[in-house]
């Protein structure tokens, strides 16, 4: 049972419909005392990173997410969500994230070729680096929708994308995963991420 995180932030629904897609049995919901009964979590995230770490934290939820993780419950942080994992981000300012995984969330501006847009919207191919989570996915193309991006995390980089700049587009721990994509909005291929994930 996949219980998934409701903090005032997230496309909730659409991630919901996919896990009952695959056949998960999927809740929402931000109560601890329900969340601690699934067997594994998703963080979503879509917005502002100051936002949603203030959020989390008012809500109870930064320190249940990494209570959870501690015990070594599978963890999936989608979009803001996986960036929220990291230990700070230089989203307009420096803002404290969840620190369950080495490395900074920094803003593409500046470092991609002037020639592409910001935010990184659309289809991108996955070069995987490791990890079990997208295991047989290298070449496969996802969705993607960001303006920021993971760097200096090494230690957990399971995929990248080629944006002008290899982008962190998936990163792996131990029981702590991230997709900066959406698998959710990623057809066949996004299914069968949930699928393993699922099945961790």
């Amino acid at each position: 049972m996949i219980g998934i995180i409701d903090y005032g932030v997230g496309n909730l629904f659409s991630l919901c419909s996919s896990c009952r897609a695959i056949g998960e049995e999927a809740f929402v919901s931000g109560h601890a005392a329900e969340l601690s009964k699934a067997d594994r979590l998703i963080l979503p995230g879509v917005g502002a990173f100051a936002d949603a770490a203030e959020k989390l934290r008012t809500t109870g939820m930064a320190d249940f997410v990494r209570t959870q993780a501690a015990e070594g419950k599978p963890l999936l942080g989608i979009c803001l969500g996986m960036q929220l994992l990291f230990e700070k981000s230089y989203e307009y300012g420096c803002h404290e994230g969840l620190g369950l995984l080495a490395g900074q969330v920094v803003p593409m501006a500046g470092r991609l070729p002037k020639e592409l847009k910001i935010p990184h919207m659309g289809w991108n191919a996955l070069e995987v680096r490791g990890g079990r989570l997208l295991q047989g996915l290298d070449g496969q193309y996802v969705y993607f929708v960001h303006s920021f991006f993971a760097e200096g995390c090494e230690a957990s980089l399971a995929a990248v994308t080629e944006y002008g700049i290899p982008i962190t587009a998936a990163v792996e721990q131990g029981n702590v995963f991230g997709c900066q994509f959406h698998p959710e909005k990623s057809g066949n291929v996004g299914l069968s991420i949930l699928r393993k994930f699922a099945g961790i």
